[in-house]
């Protein structure tokens, strides 16, 4: 065991040393959990549908495993589906537009704060990462209706871009708003801001509010699920794929909803932080010495600690994520007409009016001598424990 240890130990300081393979290690582990977490939103769409609407069968289909057993049954049965093409389509964006909206899906998911020291890509431009990346799939949407030659996938894939386009601006608005606020594009020290100055997170409650409804849009959920809407297109952009290519835009849209939560998490809601209370407990209950954790030096922090701010981002996504479900499966659908009026001459308005309040704040937070310490992402911890000591 222990030269298994040292083997292990060694690969992964192998690993560490250089940087294409720490990116590549990265992302592996970023697609597993990606995986891992659509067999669990799957399970849980079923359950919360099923509750909101009453359907027996659904809540004790599965049982205590019924997560696993449900999605691997699902896995296997478009595993084991026949992978068609239909007569007459265009045979290369056919091809290539299931993969087009997965990979953006997969890619965003490399900036997300999963604990303070457990951050796939750190980028300095996250935000700004994001909002190129998530442009990406409507060209795919798009290819989806226009290779399939089908009317109703045409439709299915020009409301896509429609919607898409319209609901883009909304969500770079919220997002900009926090960026403003915390003074940063990097996803990681957005969190830590929050996390030293918990009050900020009263005034971007609004740019939340924004946020979830344009991020519902963007991953077409209900009542904004016109791309996909089955009482009129059949099953709009991908009524033609069948099999795997399918399952490709099925597992992007549960992984997006996943994301549009987390993301929600991480620039609103304190991402893995419980705004202080974490070191507090720690220091206080528990009786670590918290001054000399360093997160440059993530060894210096015991693994309960990391695994505990892990548990905090994911079951914060997931709360988020059942309030999407839970306005999912109440609300109507709307029509077309509706969305994209909605989007420009309701949501786009109050966008740029939380905008403009959001900079007021930050103007006045700056006057004020209480801007937020802009640090990076290693100097947190000590920082906090000394402030906590000052006041004592």
């Amino acid at each position: 065991m222990d030269r298994l240890m040292q083997y292990i130990e060694l690969g992964w300081n192998f690993i560490a040393a250089h940087e294409v393979l720490r990116s590549l290690f990265a992302a592996v582990c970023v697609l597993v959990f990606m995986l891992g977490v659509v067999l669990v939103v799957i399970w849980m769409e079923r359950k919360v549908s099923a509750d909101i609407q009453s359907r027996i069968g659904p809540i004790r289909t599965g049982g205590p495993l019924g997560f696993v057993l449900q999605s691997l049954a699902d896995a296997l049965k478009l595993l084991l589906k026949e992978d068609l093409k239909p007569r007459g389509a265009d045979c290369w964006p056919f091809y290539v537009a299931p993969y087009l909206v997965f990979l953006p899906a997969f890619m965003a998911y490399l900036i997300l704060p999963f604990s303070a020291t457990w951050i796939p890509q750190d980028i300095k431009v996250g935000i700004l990462y994001y909002s190129a990346v998530s442009s990406v799939p409507v060209l795919g949407l798009a290819m989806a209706g226009w290779a399939s030659n089908n009317k109703w996938s045409l439709l299915g894939g020009l409301r896509s871009a429609a919607q898409l386009v319209s609901y883009e601006i909304p969500l770079a608005l919220a997002m900009l708003a926090a960026v403003i606020l915390h003074g940063t594009l990097q996803t990681g020290a957005i969190v830590a801001n929050q996390w030293q100055h918990w009050w900020l997170i009263i005034f971007t409650l609004p740019s939340l509010a924004i946020f979830l409804t344009a991020g519902m849009a963007e991953v077409s959920r209900t009542p904004f699920d016109l791309p996909e809407a089955e009482s009129e297109l059949v099953a709009g952009f991908n009524t033609e794929y069948s099999g795997m290519r399918f399952a490709t835009f099925f597992l992007s849209e549960f992984s997006a909803s996943f994301f549009i939560s987390a993301l929600a998490v991480t620039l609103f809601l304190g991402g893995w932080s419980l705004w202080g209370i974490d070191l507090w407990f720690a220091q206080h209950v528990l009786g670590w010495n918290t001054t000399a954790w360093d997160l440059a030096n993530p060894a210096t922090i015991p693994l309960l600690m990391k695994v505990f701010w892990f548990g905090v981002f994911v079951v914060k996504s997931f709360i988020v994520l059942w309030v999407l479900m839970w306005v999912k499966w109440t609300m109507p659908r709307l029509r077309i007409d509706q969305v994209l009026n909605f989007g420009w001459k309701v949501l786009l308005p109050i966008a740029l009016l939380n905008l403009l309040f959001v900079s007021l704040v930050g103007l006045y937070v700056k006057r004020t001598n209480v801007e937020p310490i802009r640090l990076s992402l290693q100097q947190v911890a000590p920082v906090v424990v000394m402030q906590e000591a000052q006041r004592e």
